[in-house]
């Protein structure tokens, strides 16, 4: 299994790698043999992170970066590849899923926030990056979406809606840099990351589920690494659900 999953000389940039699901597949591709461009807002988080990649004994580049920001995305990728020469594996993990009160309660500025994050920065980030991949030697382009774009409730419609987006974008970029760059979606459920610790009990639970319960971080990896190895080489414009049977 670990020759399947094998990244061997793979760079990977990650957004949104220094906790939760991000972080899980920062220390998954390194482990694997992968170098790894972590990124997130805070910077002294990416240096703790990318100090565990190198205690690995890989390489890691910690970068600061809002991705929600469209002016500073062609800098993260610039940085990226002048660490690295390349980059073989992409993962728009960076998200945010405020709640509202009502759809008519939300406000303009949220609702920007919202789509800026979830959908207009991976969309900039894997033009960026996937034409790049797709004029060398090809790459794969991992989506984080979220079981709510599936399964859209009131409460979260802009963060469902810009989520549901970002699955329509997998298929158009696997189509627009294929065959060369794979373009795939990963879709989790609920995960016990850090935001976790706020929410009610019973939500945790998450007695709806088929699996009756919620996902532990690390249950990403293996859906992570496929997407990223040779072993999904037939794996394109695809949506992997890791959700535990949401209901």
């Amino acid at each position: 299994m670990t020759n399947l999953f094998d990244l061997t000389g793979k760079v990977a940039l990650v957004t949104g790698g220094s906790r939760g699901l991000g972080y899980q597949m920062v220390k998954a591709f390194a482990a694997h043999g992968a170098d790894v461009f972590v990124t997130s807002r805070k910077l002294d988080a990416c240096e703790k992170v990318a100090a565990e990649v190198k205690a690995m004994g890989r390489k890691a580049v910690p970068y600061a970066c809002n991705v929600a920001n469209w002016q500073e995305l062609e800098g993260l990728a610039d940085a990226a590849y002048a660490a690295f020469g390349k980059v073989d594996i992409l993962v728009n993990n960076a998200g945010s899923s405020p709640l509202a009160p009502s759809s008519l309660e939300t406000p303009e500025q949220l609702f920007d926030r919202i789509v800026s994050l979830n959908f207009k920065a991976p969309f900039r980030l894997m033009s960026l990056v996937g034409s790049r991949m797709a004029a060398g030697d090809g790459g794969s382009i991992i989506n984080i979406s979220s079981a709510g774009a599936l399964r859209p409730r009131p409460q979260i419609a802009p963060y469902a809606g810009a989520k549901a987006a970002l699955n329509a974008l997998t298929e158009a970029f696997a189509h627009e840099y294929g065959p060369k760059v794979r373009v795939n979606t990963i879709s989790p459920g609920r995960f016990l990351t850090d935001v976790s610790k706020a929410w009610p009990e019973e939500h945790k639970k998450n007695a709806t589920a088929a699996a009756k319960r919620s996902g532990q971080p690390e249950e990403i990896v293996t859906a992570a690494l496929y997407l990223a190895s040779s072993a999904s080489s037939f794996t394109t414009g695809s949506l992997v659900r890791v959700d535990g049977g949401i209901a």
